[in-house]
C-alpha cells in the first residue's frame, strides 16, 4: 500500500523553508521569514542549527513531512550543500506522491532557472564534487530534484524587474497565503467529525457574556483537535492570541510562574516578562485589560491553574477556551459553558478509521467486515481509531484476524485494552524508547531525548519514527503521548515488580525514588531513576547507594523550583568527599550535588553531565585521565566552589561547556582539541575570577564571557572564524583587537558596561552592537562597517559625536548614489539607541529610513543632521513600528528639529502610501504600524502642518478628488502637550477621534484611533513642553466624497482614571496633515503611484531632505 497521506499528517508547521544559509539567512531570507510570520504562518526555519552536519536530521524530515507546502530559495551555492540537496530530495519525493497534494514553490534568487533544470553553470560544477565525493545512487537522486524544482514555476529574483525585493516578498506571502488559505480549509474538512461540533463551539464563542468555555471529555475524544480548528478557524480576530498545550504536564515539569510568564510574554509581546509571585502586579493586569485576546489552556485538571493564568484579567471580548476531562474543574473554573465533546457516529468512525488503514475515506471491500469489529470495538474515540487504523496499515488479512482475536478476550474492550493491545506488536527496542519517554522524557525537548536515547540504543531514531507513525507519539517541539498511553506505560513498569520498586527498570514516583535511595533497595534491574527533590523530604545518602545499580543509565536530580543564587539541596552526606557511580551511566542530572568530586566515577559512556548549583570543588583529578569520548554537554553553572575544570583532551565531542557564575573558576583548560560539531558553545558569564580569554578552537560559534576579569580581546581573535556571538558585557574588556574585523561571520557583538574607550573595528557581518555604558567618546561609521549593521545601541556611555560617513547614502563628495541591492537599503542600521549620553552633542548624517532612533535625555546634543536621500529610495522602508525619540534634548538647534520634522514627514509620506495599499490588512492592536516622534518644543511647523490651531482640536476642509478613480486619506498629526505631570511615562496613549463629512448628505463617519507608546521606553521625567507627530494605519480612510474633518485630540496614561476632560494631559495646539494617496493601483508600496498632500498633486510632494 501506499504511504500515509498528507491527510493523515498533523501539521506541525504550515511553510518548511529550504535555503543556503551562507548566501540568503541575514537578508532575504530573514525578511521574507519575518514576512510570513507577520501573517500568522508557522515556519519551520533551520537557523543555522541543523545545516552544518552532512546528514539531513530527523527533525528537517520530520518538519518536511509534517508541512503543508515547501518554498525553496535557491540561491548560488544551494547545490553545493549536502543538507539543502538533502532536504530537497526529501520535498520532491512527497512533490511526485499523487496522492499527496504537497506545493512546491522555488524562488530563483539571482541564480537562471534554466541553469537549475538544466544543471549548468556553477551548479554544474557543485555536482561535479559531489560526484566524486558520494555515492552514486545519492548524487542521482539529488540531481533528479534538483531539475524538477528547476521545472516548476516559481518567481525569479535579480532578473531583469527593477521590483524591489520587499515587492517580491510581498507577493510571495500574498500567494503563498492564498494557497495555505484554500489548504487549510480542505484539511479542516477532512478532520472528521468534527464540523458539526466546531459551528457550535463557535455559536458559544460568539455569545456575549460567553467568556470561558470548557471542552469536556474522556481522553483520545477529540479536545485538543476541536479546541484547536476553533482556534486556527477565529484566532485572526483577536489582538493577541496563545494556544498553551499540556497546561498540566508543564506546570508538573517548569512550575506555575514559568508557565505564566510564557503566555503573558506572548499576549503583550514583550519578551523575558518574569513574575514570580502568585499575584500579578497592577501595571501587567492593566496592559492585559487593554487587550482582547484569545487563549487556549490545554489539558487543564485543577481550576487553580486556570486561576493562576490571570485569566479574569484579560480585557473585554476575550476568550479563553479550556479543555480537561473533569467536568468539576471547569465548573470549578467558573466556565460560562461546558460542551462535552462527542463521541463519533459510526460513519465518521469508518472514515476516520479507513483514512489511517487504507489511506481512503472507505474501507477495502475484502476488509469492511474487519474494519466494522474494530469500528465498534473503539466506541467512536478518535484517538482509538488512530491507534488501530495506524497499526493495521500494510497488514494482511490474516494479520488483522490475529489482532481481533486479540481484542475478543475482553469481554467489552476500553480504551485502556486498546492502547495496551497497541504495545503487543512493537519491538523491544520501540517498547523500551516509548517506557523511557513515559516515564522520564515527555515533555522534554526533541534534541535533548533524541541525543540520549541516541546513546542508549542502536537505531533510536528509527524506533522514534515508528512510534511518531503508529500515533504511539507526537513530536511538536517536544516528544510527547497521550496521558492514557503514559499511564499504561508506567503500569507496565509497576508490574515488573509489584511490592519492590527496587527490582523495577525505571523509577519516577518520589516514594518509591525515596524507598530505595532511604533504605539502599537498589538492584541491577534499575535502568533509570528521575526525581524533582521540589517533591521530597531531606534524606541522609549513603555514598554506595548506587554500587548494586550496575545497569543504571539514567540519573535526574532536579529541582523544578531551582533559582540562581538560591540552594536548597535535599540529598545530605556526612564528611564524604565522592561516591560510587556505575559505569554505565549515560545520563548524569544532580542539582546541588553534594560531593566534593567526581574522582570515583568512570565517565566513558556518559553523554549528559548536568551539576548545577553543585558542591564540587574539582571534577576529577587531572592524573585522572578519563575517557570522555562520549560527552557532549557539561553543564556545572552556579557551582561556587568550583576552581578548576580538569583537562578535557579526550573529550573530542563536547558541544557545550557552561560554567556560568562559577565564582571560583580561575581557569579554563585548552578546548583546541575538539571536534567539529553542529553547534559549539561556551558559557562563563559571572565567572568572576577568569582574566584569561579562553583557548577555544575555531569552530566553536559562541562564546558568553560576560562579567568576567577579561581584560583584552587578543589578537588570536582572528582564528576563531565560525565564531557568530561574542559577549561580553559587564567584564574588564579595554581593548579589542582589530582582527576582530576579520570574522566574516560574526553577527553579534555586546561590549555593553565595559571600560572600552576606542569604538572598535568591526567586521562587515556584524548586524548587532551593544555599546551601551562605555567610555567611547567618538565614533565614525563607514560603509564598511554597517554594511549588515541593524542594531547599534550606545546609550549612556560617554559618546560626543557620532558621525555616519557613508559614501552610499550620497554626499557633497560623492555626489552620485549607486545602490548594489536594493536589499541593502532596508537592513542598513534600522535600530539606534544613543539615549542617556549626556556628552553628545552631535549625530551627523544618520540614515535617514533608520526605523527606531533613541536619542531621550540627550541633553547636550545640539546638533543632527540625515544623509540625503533620494525620495524613491524611502519606498524600501518596511511596514512597521518607527519611532524617532528626542525627548529632553533640551538644546537642540532649530536646524536640526527642522530635519527631525523633515525626516518624519518623509517617513509618513512612504508609510502613507503602503498603508493604503494594505488598507484591508488585518493587525493585532500591539502592531499598528505607526511612526512616533517626540521632541521639545512648542511650535507646529506651518510648512509641514497646514492645519493648526490651539488647544485640542481643529477642523479642515478635505481637498476635492480631482481624479478618476478613488483614493485614499491618511491623517498624520501633530501636537504640542505639557507632561511634566504625567505619571507613568511607558504606558502614554494618544486618543484622536476624527469624523468625517461627507458632500451633499452622504454618508458621514466617526473614527477613533489609539497610538500607544508602551514598547518606546519613555523618560522617567519629560521636562518641559514637547511636540508629538503621530501617524498610524489605523489613521488610513478611503476617501467617500468627505469635505470636511474635525479631530479632537487627547494624551493620557494608564495610571489615569479618566472621568472627566480636565483629567487628561492637555494638549496646547495641534495640527493635521493630509496625504491623499490614489488608490487606483493595487501594488505595494514601491510603485511610481499618484501621491498628493494638503491638496498639492505630484509625484511625492515632499521635498528633499537637507
Amino acid at each position: 500500500m501506499a504511504s500515509s497521506s498528507s491527510s493523515s499528517r498533523q501539521v506541525k508547521h504550515q511553510v518548511f523553508l529550504s535555503f543556503r544559509g551562507e548566501d540568503t539567512r541575514v537578508n532575504f531570507t530573514a525578511h521574507l521569514l519575518q514576512a510570513l510570520k507577520d501573517k500568522g504562518w508557522t515556519v519551520f526555519f533551520d537557523d543555522d542549527t541543523l545545516k552544518k552536519g552532512e546528514k539531513i536530521s530527523s527533525a528537517l524530515s520530520n518538519a518536511i513531512a509534517a508541512s503543508i507546502l515547501s518554498i525553496i530559495i535557491l540561491s548560488k551555492d544551494y547545490a553545493s550543500s549536502n543538507s539543502c540537496l538533502g532536504e530537497l530530495s526529501d520535498i520532491m519525493d512527497r512533490k511526485r506522491n499523487p496522492t499527496d497534494k504537497y506545493i512546491v514553490l522555488p524562488i530563483f534568487y539571482h541564480v537562471n532557472p534554466s541553469h537549475v533544470q538544466k544543471i549548468g553553470g556553477t551548479f554544474k560544477t557543485s555536482f561535479q564534487k559531489h560526484e566524486s565525493k558520494q555515492p552514486a545512487d545519492r548524487v542521482q537522486r539529488w540531481k533528479s530534484a534538483f531539475q524538477e524544482v528547476g521545472a516548476l514555476k516559481g518567481w525569479h529574483i535579480g532578473g531583469k524587474s527593477d521590483r524591489y525585493e520587499t515587492e517580491y516578498i510581498e507577493v510571495v506571502v500574498e500567494y503563498i497565503s492564498k494557497e495555505l488559505d484554500s489548504n487549510c480549509t480542505s484539511v479542516s474538512e477532512e478532520l472528521v467529525g468534527i464540523d458539526d461540533q466546531k459551528k457550535l463551539i463557535l455559536g458559544l464563542i460568539e455569545q456575549e457574556h460567553s467568556r470561558v468555555i470548557g471542552l469536556w471529555g474522556m481522553g483520545g475524544i477529540g479536545k485538543t483537535t476541536l479546541a484547536d480548528v476553533v482556534y486556527g478557524e477565529i484566532c485572526q480576530n483577536f489582538e493577541s492570541h496563545l494556544f498553551l498545550r499540556n497546561v498540566s504536564e508543564k506546570i508538573k515539569n517548569v512550575g506555575n510562574e514559568s508557565l505564566r510568564n510564557e503566555l503573558f510574554s506572548k499576549l503583550l509581546n514583550q519578551k523575558g516578562i518574569c513574575i514570580n509571585s502568585p499575584s500579578i502586579g497592577h501595571p501587567y493586569q492593566e496592559r492585559l485589560n487593554n487587550k482582547k485576546v484569545l487563549v487556549v489552556l490545554d489539558d487543564v485538571s485543577n481550576p487553580d491553574q486556570i486561576e493562576f493564568m490571570g485569566v479574569k484579567h484579560f480585557g473585554p471580548e476575550s476568550k479563553i477556551i479550556v479543555t480537561s476531562r473533569d467536568r468539576q474543574v471547569l465548573k470549578n473554573g467558573r466556565a460560562n459553558h461546558i460542551y462535552e465533546v462527542k463521541k463519533l457516529n459510526e460513519n465518521d468512525s469508518l472514515q476516520l478509521f479507513s483514512t489511517l488503514a487504507f489511506n481512503l475515506l472507505n474501507p477495502a471491500a475484502d476488509f469492511k467486515d474487519l474494519s466494522c469489529k474494530f469500528v465498534g470495538y473503539a466506541q467512536g474515540n478518535p484517538l482509538a481509531l488512530k491507534i488501530l487504523g495506524s497499526k493495521l496499515y500494510t497488514k494482511s488479512r490474516k494479520e488483522w484476524e490475529s489482532e481481533v482475536d486479540s481484542l475478543k478476550q475482553y469481554a467489552e474492550p476500553k480504551m485502556s485494552h486498546i492502547l495496551k493491545s497497541s504495545l503487543d506488536g512493537l519491538r523491544e527496542l520501540e517498547k523500551n524508547i516509548l517506557l523511557d519517554i513515559a516515564c522520564f522524557f515527555k515533555g522534554e525537548k526533541m534534541d535533548t531525548v533524541e541525543k540520549i536515547l541516541s546513546n542508549y540504543y542502536m537505531g533510536a531514531m528509527s524506533g522514534i519514527r515508528n512510534l511518531v507513525d503508529k500515533c504511539l507519539l507526537d513530536s511538536i517541539d517536544c516528544y510527547s503521548m497521550h496521558d492514557m498511553l503514559e499511564e499504561i506505560g508506567k503500569d507496565i513498569v509497576r508490574q515488573e515488580c509489584k511490592e519492590d520498586p527496587g527490582k523495577r527498570s525505571r523509577l519516577w514516583f518520589p516514594e518509591d525514588v525515596d524507598q530505595v535511595l532511604r533504605y539502599n533497595k537498589g538492584t541491577v534491574s534499575i535502568e533509570g531513576i528521575k526525581l524533582d527533590m521540589f517533591q521530597m523530604d531531606e534524606l541522609q545518602l549513603c555514598p554506595s547507594v548506587f554500587e548494586s545499580m550496575l545497569n543504571l543509565k539514567y540519573i535526574c536530580f532536579y529541582d523544578s523550583k531551582i533559582v540562581k543564587g538560591y540552594r536548597n539541596p535535599k540529598f545530605l552526606v556526612d564528611q564524604v568527599d565522592s561516591l560510587s557511580l556505575p559505569n554505565k551511566l549515560k545520563y548524569l542530572c544532580w542539582d546541588y550535588f553534594p560531593f566534593k568530586t567526581l574522582s570515583s566515577f568512570n565517565p566513558k559512556n556518559l553523554v549528559m553531565l548536568i551539576l548545577r548549583s553543585g558542591n564540587m570543588e574539582q571534577l576529577w583529578n587531572e592524573n585522572d585521565h578519563m575517557n570522555l569520548i562520549n560527552l557532549r554537554e557539561i553543564d556545572v553553572s552556579n557551582c561556587k566552589k568550583l576552581r578548576k575544570i580538569p583537562n578535557l583532551s579526550r573529550a573530542t565531542n563536547l558541544e557545550l561547556l557552561d560554567c556560568s557564575y562559577c565564582e571560583s573558576l580561575v581557569e579554563l583548560p585548552s578546548l583546541n582539541h575538539l571536534a567539529p560539531r553542529d553547534e559549539d558553545k561556551l558559557r562563563l558569564e559571572g565567572c568572576y575570577s577568569l582574566k584569561k580569554f579562553p583557548q577555544v578552537p575555531s569552530h566553536f560559534c559562541y562564546l558568553d564571557l560576560r562579567e568576567t576579569e577579561i581584560e583584552e580581546v587578543p589578537d588570536a581573535i582572528k582564528y576563531l572564524h565560525k565564531l557568530e556571538r561574542l559577549l561580553l558585557s559587564k567584564s574588564k574588556v579595554e581593548k579589542v583587537s582589530i582582527n576582530i574585523s576579520k570574522l566574516e561571520l560574526l553577527s553579534e557583538l555586546n561590549l555593553s558596561e565595559c571600560p572600552v574607550v576606542e569604538f572598535p573595528k568591526i567586521p562587515r557581518s556584524l548586524t548587532w552592537l551593544d555599546l551601551s555604558g562605555t567610555g567611547i567618546e567618538e565614533a565614525a561609521l563607514s560603509l564598511d562597517s554597517l554594511s549588515n549593521l541593524q542594531y547599534l545601541n550606545m546609550s549612556g556611555s560617554s559618546i560626543q559625536k557620532l558621525m555616519c560617513n557613508i559614501t552610499l547614502f550620497g554626499s557633497r563628495e560623492f555626489p552620485t548614489v549607486d545602490l548594489p541591492t536594493p536589499s541593502l537599503r532596508s537592513k542598513i542600521l534600522n535600530h539606534m539607541r544613543m539615549d542617556r549620553c549626556e556628552s553628545l552633542k552631535l549625530l551627523s548624517e544618520l540614515p535617514p529610513y533608520m526605523q527606531n532612533l533613541n536619542v531621550q535625555c540627550c541633553t547636550s546634543l545640539e546638533k543632527v543632521s540625515f544623509a540625503d536621500r533620494d525620495l524613491y529610495q524611502f519606498d524600501s522602508l518596511g511596514d512597521d513600528l518607527f519611532g524617532m525619540l528626542f525627548c529632553n534634548c533640551i538644546n537642540l538647534n532649530q536646524e536640526s528639529i527642522d530635519n527631525i520634522e523633515e525626516n518624519a514627514m518623509l517617513k509618513i509620506g512612504s508609510l502613507a502610501k503602503k498603508w493604503a495599499a494594505r488598507y484591508d490588512w488585518k493587525y493585532q492592536r500591539e502592531d499598528f504600524p505607526r511612526l512616533i516622534c517626540c521632541f521639545p518644543g512648542n511650535k507646529i511647523s506651518a510648512d509641514k502642518f497646514k492645519y493648526q490651531r490651539m488647544n485640542s482640536s481643529l477642523s479642515l476642509k478635505i481637498a476635492p478628488n480631482r481624479g478618476s478613480g478613488s483614493r485614499f486619506l491618511v491623517f498624520a498629526i501633530c501636537l504640542v502637550a505639557d507632561l511634566t505631570h504625567c505619571h507613568r511615562f511607558k504606558y502614554l496613549n494618544c486618543i484622536c477621534e476624527y469624523h468625517l463629512t461627507a458632500a451633499g448628505g452622504g454618508d458621514s463617519k466617526s473614527y477613533i484611533s489609539k497610538i500607544s507608546f508602551f514598547d518606546c521606553s519613555e523618560p522617567n521625567k519629560y521636562k518641559g513642553d514637547h511636540v508629538f507627530i503621530l501617524s498610524s494605519n489605523d489613521m488610513v480612510e478611503e476617501d467617500k466624497n468627505y469635505e470636511e474633518a474635525s479631530f479632537k485630540f487627547y494624551i493620557i496614561d494608564n495610571d489615569d482614571e479618566v472621568n472627566e476632560e480636565e483629567d487628561y494631559n492637555k494638549v496646547e495646539r495641534c495640527g493635521v496633515h493630509v496625504f491623499y494617496v490614489d488608490a487606483t493601483e493595487k501594488r505595494v508600496a514601491g510603485n511610481k503611484r499618484s501621491f498628493s498632500h494638503d491638496g498639492e498633486e505630484g509625484e511625492g510632494g515632499l521635498k528633499r531632505l537637507k
